[in-house]
C-alpha cells in the first residue's frame, strides 16, 4: 500500500514542486513529452544551517539499466556554474542499488547529501540532470530540469 503512494505519474512539461520554505523553492520539469512513474523528495526543505538533508527516489525505468552516465549541469543567474559526468554503472561491479534493473522494474532509494560543503549564495539556479544508457549520450534514459530559488543569503 505504501509504495502505491510513493508513485505519481507526471504530465510532461508540468512543473512539479518538490518543496517550498522560506529560504528555498524547488521545482522540476521533465526534458522529454514522455509521462514518467517517478518520485522525488527532498527533507528539510531548507538551506539555512542544514548539514544533511535526506534524498527519497523513486522512479520506474523505461530501459535496462546495464550501463548509467549522468551529466550535472548547474546555471547560477543565468551564468554556467558546473558541469559535472560520472558513469555510475558499467555493468561491472557496480556499487549503487540502481544498476542493473530492468526496464519497467521499481527503482526505490534513499541517501543523504551532505550540505555542510556547499554554500549556496541567494539567487535563482537552473539544474539539468541528463542520464544516458551508452557511453557516446545518445540513448538518454531519463532528462530533469530543476528549478532552484534560493531566497536569502546563508551568512
Amino acid at each position: 500500500m505504501f509504495g502505491l503512494l510513493f508513485l505519481i505519474l507526471f504530465t510532461p512539461g508540468v512543473s512539479e514542486f518538490l518543496c517550498t520554505s522560506s529560504d528555498l523553492e524547488l521545482s522540476y520539469t521533465f526534458c522529454d513529452s514522455t509521462a514518467h512513474d517517478f518520485m522525488f523528495n527532498l527533507t528539510p526543505c531548507s538551506i539555512m544551517n542544514e548539514t544533511i538533508w535526506s534524498l527519497a527516489l523513486t522512479w520506474i525505468p523505461r530501459s535496462d539499466i546495464t550501463f548509467l552516465k549522468v551529466i550535472f549541469k548547474v546555471w547560477y543567474n543565468g551564468a554556467k556554474a558546473l558541469h559535472w559526468k560520472e558513469v555510475l554503472c558499467s555493468g561491472v561491479d557496480d556499487e549503487y542499488s540502481v544498476c542493473g534493473r530492468l526496464k519497467g522494474e521499481t527503482v526505490a532509494t534513499a541517501f543523504d547529501i551532505k550540505g555542510a560543503r556547499i554554500s549556496f549564495p541567494k539567487g535563482n539556479y537552473e539544474i539539468v540532470l541528463q542520464g544516458f544508457s551508452d557511453d557516446s549520450e545518445n540513448n538518454m534514459t531519463v532528462c530533469l530540469n530543476l528549478t532552484m530559488i534560493v531566497k536569502q543569503d546563508p551568512f
